[in-house]
């Protein structure tokens, strides 16, 4: 059959423009999302960031930055690898065999870790870096043990020359250095990837030292090989590798040199490809779902002008080719249409991401032709593959059968419509019942299927649904008059022109209210825990860590009764995922002092078990991650964990709690976590008594509630996506459904004259028209609703143990702008329509 599109084609478009105008917002909306996800999708994949502190270094060993682990899939096998909470480190003596490598001028090993002075913060290094990175002395000499050499920012802060002695803090704990030598930072020192405090002011350190300093003793961060002149990188890579073989360093050069500096560059690709992935596929699902349902409406709308052309002699061929025909006509200019400002949107999108750290500044955006060519090849499928299913019957019926039916909207649904729509609303009630049995990801994972099964089963099963609410919205309406009568029954007698309209306001209303009820569920909970955990009276903060013996010394302050200083990080736990092994990463805080002395700063609600048990080889979790973990865990049990530089654990349970959202959902001893972050400065001290003034020389000081606020702006990231996800899906359904009641007010235009030929005003059409879209929008928020909850429900279950949590303000906001967006998409159009007709 040839899809060229012909006279017949070409005349449909030109005669009903309205019909095929709602079509063509359809598809270029879907390929707007298509496009934009698309894009962000490929960016992830493609991402990676230039050198920078190893600019001048060919050749970089370095430890693998991500934690690897190889589970059974459904398809066998498979190995999955997980970003470290941290950086993970490679044996420092490594350096001298990569130096005897061919080709290899030298090679050294390079170490950054933050140091204190005073209350400022600095960068440290092994002075054998100024190799490559550019630094050199302006005066003095390079150090030796117990020696160090300042940058200028550095000296002047400290008012120290050289042979003066500064006081350092460092992982190792405080001591005097002498300041062997001023120096000028080199252009690796000044990068991003060269500070490990944020702050420019940089001290060198005698290359034997440093290890210790950094509190990674024989630990180095990588080592970088430097090329003697004419050697060929490629070739020093193999030897490189050859040299070092078997010590399970990673040999890398190019592109690939700035994963070892930047670490966010994992966590963007993960960020990326999630929301160009899972979020953009269920974005295009959603689109592609809302586009064919808009072209068979379309098709649907003619069906007259089908019955006609059967009845002067058309045969099912000719029809079918006349459908396809039209989706040639409008589908390709509407995907490269949409394609324009789907690039626009992942633009901003893409900048977001970057102002909010949650992807690196050297990361750049990848738009090609494959996300485009994706775009408007799944609007052209869609519109040939909707099409095609709502012009069978009309095709292939007799012409007065099909006559008849286009004068009269046929009661009865598809037998084969009613059964896949029954299959997929008792699917989502089974998926619903496991969703409720399960805890943590696997609980969100089930819902995700549940919200997609009962969105099939509202379109399936759309006309029977619109009955039964014209028919139940029927009786509350007689009392609102012969207009309000009259809306209700066209509803019930055209259900299937209703349920094209009521499909994307539940769209919208579930997804949207899915999305943002999620995030307000789960920062309730969060916020409800941590103000109920804190129970100490004071929280001392400082941004670049406290002090070494912070602890110490404000528990010697007068009327203190505890003080406890925490070292916040993350762990890596596997868990049990679908009935797949995947890596959690789960906030974790070292403690200082005992379990015992914890209890009396922070109320973890332990379930089992006891805090004072926790310490060297037992930690204490919250009872969601004991639940989801791979092998569910209790009291007594060892839960294998990474730690933060992916050093792999194996500490017994002494304690499960239920504070773990709020707070942190591992708590074990400091000296466990110590050695194995890139700051061993504590994060955050808990002070039970005594007076606020002598802990300022420690940091920043805040009560419990002020402590509270500031942990909670952390999760705005957070909230910012789930919002931004809840509009960009939101925003598609409700421009689809202003679309769709836009093309059936307009198609109705033969029936609104009629209704003014016999005697209605203009003013009860409207009033008509209005109720119908109060009972449509009314419909689209009530199943939208339900279906947001049935999804809720389980998923914020076995997150958070709580029921969801929906503001009512929000919910009403939503509520209100469906129902205003129905009557404006329908008393505008209307408007017009009698305007015209009176014309």
């Amino acid at each position: 059959m040839s899809l060229a599109p012909n006279g017949l084609a070409r005349a449909a478009v030109r005669f009903k423009p309205a019909s095929f105008a709602g079509t063509f917002v359809a598809l270029l909306m879907s390929a707007l999302i298509v496009a934009a996800c698309g894009t962000l999708l490929e960016s992830g994949v493609r991402a990676s960031v230039p050198a920078e502190r190893y600019a001048k270094v060919p050749v970089v060993a370095a430890a693998d930055q991500s934690a690897r682990i190889v589970a059974d899939t459904v398809d066998g096998p498979e190995e999955s690898a997980y970003p470290l909470p941290d950086t993970a480190r490679v044996d420092a003596g490594l350096a001298a065999k990569a130096a005897h490598a061919p080709g290899a001028e030298a090679a050294v090993a390079d170490f950054t870790f933050p140091v204190r002075q005073g209350s400022g913060a600095l960068t440290g290094h092994g002075w054998g870096s100024h190799a490559f990175t550019g630094t050199a002395l302006s005066a003095g000499a390079a150090p030796h043990t117990g020696e160090a050499v300042l940058d200028a920012a550095a000296a002047r802060t400290a008012k120290a020359q050289v042979g003066d002695t500064v006081a350092l803090e460092t992982a190792a704990g405080r001591a005097e250095f002498r300041v062997s030598g001023i120096a000028r930072s080199g252009a690796g020192d000044t990068t991003s990837a060269g500070t490990a405090t944020g702050s420019s002011a940089t001290a060198w350190f005698a290359d034997a030292e440093a290890p210790a300093l950094s509190g990674h003793p024989g630990k180095a961060d990588a080592i970088a090989v430097l090329a003697k002149g004419g050697a060929d990188t490629g070739a020093l890579a193999t030897a490189v590798e050859k040299a070092l073989a078997g010590s399970g360093a990673q040999v890398l050069t190019g592109d690939d040199r700035g994963e070892v500096e930047d670490h966010g560059l994992a966590y963007a690709k993960e960020t990326l490809t999630a929301l160009g992935g899972s979020f953009g596929g269920i974005a295009t699902l959603v689109a592609v779902f809302t586009a064919a349902g808009t072209v068979a409406l379309s098709v649907g709308q003619r069906s007259r002008e089908f019955a006609l052309l059967r009845a002067v002699g058309a045969t099912p061929r000719q029809i079918r080719r006349a459908v396809a025909a039209e989706a040639l006509l409008v589908a390709p200019l509407a995907g490269v249409l949409g394609c324009l400002p789907g690039i626009g949107l992942a633009h901003w999108w893409f900048g977001q991401l970057k102002d909010r750290g949650a992807v690196p500044q050297a990361v750049e955006l990848h738009v090609s032709w494959i996300p485009l060519v994706a775009a408007v090849g799944t609007g052209l499928l869609t519109a040939l593959g909707a099409g095609w299913i709502a012009g069978r019957r009309p095709a292939k019926i007799k012409p007065g059968q099909a006559l008849a039916e286009a004068s009269v909207e046929r009661l009865r649904p598809g037998v084969v419509r009613t059964v896949l729509g029954i299959a997929a609303l008792g699917g989502g009630s089974v998926l619903a019942g496991v969703a409720a049995s399960t805890a943590g990801a696997d609980a969100a994972n089930a819902s995700l299927g549940v919200v997609m099964l009962f969105m099939l089963a509202v379109a399936l099963l759309g006309p029977l649904l619109a009955r039964l609410c014209a028919a139940t919205f029927g009786l509350l309406l007689r009392g609102g008059g012969a207009s309000a009568s009259l809306a209700a029954a066209n509803s019930r007698t055209n259900s299937r022109r209703s349920a094209s309209a009521i499909t994307p306001i539940v769209l919208a209303m579930a997804f949207a209210s899915t999305l943002v009820f999620m995030h307000t569920s789960e920062s309730k909970v969060s916020a409800d825990q941590l103000r109920a955990g804190i129970t100490a009276d004071h929280a001392v903060t400082d941004p670049a860590g406290l002090p070494a013996g912070a602890a110490d010394r404000a528990a010697r302050a007068p009327g203190v009764d505890a003080a406890v200083s925490l070292l916040d990080t993350q762990v890596l736990v596997p868990v049990d995922l679908g009935g797949e092994t995947s890596l959690q990463a789960t906030a974790a805080q070292g403690i200082s002092g005992s379990g015992g002395e914890l209890a009396k700063v922070q109320d973890l609600d332990v379930r089992r078990g006891s805090l004072d048990r926790v310490g060297a080889g037992r930690i204490a979790i919250d009872k969601t991650l004991a639940t989801a973990a791979k092998v569910k865990v209790k009291v007594g049990d060892r839960l294998p964990l990474r730690l933060p530089d992916g050093t792999k654990a194996r500490p017994q349970v002494a304690a499960v709690y239920g504070r773990g959202l709020g707070l942190a959902a591992v708590t074990m001893d400091r000296a466990s976590l110590a050695g194995h972050v890139t700051s061993g400065f504590d994060s955050t001290l808990l002070v039970r008594g005594g007076d606020a003034g002598p802990l300022t020389a420690l940091g920043k000081v805040t009560d419990a509630s002020g402590y509270a606020v500031a942990r909670s702006v952390d999760s705005e990231m957070g909230a910012w996506s789930n919002y931004t996800m809840a509009a960009v899906l939101g925003g598609f359904a409700a421009v689809a459904a202003v679309n769709t009641l836009v093309m059936t007010v307009l198609d109705r235009r033969r029936e609104l004259t009629v209704l003014r030929l016999v005697g209605s005003t203009r003013r009860q059409v409207l009033r008509m028209l209005r109720w119908e879209s109060l009972l449509v929008s009314a419909a689209g928020v009530l199943l939208g609703t339900a279906i947001a909850m049935i999804t809720l429900t389980p998923m914020m279950r076995g997150m958070t143990g709580e029921s969801p949590y929906i503001p009512p303000l929000l919910y009403g906001t939503f509520a209100a702008s469906a129902v205003c967006l129905g009557l404006l998409a329908v008393t505008l159009p209307a408007r017009a329509a009698l305007r015209d007709r009176e014309g």
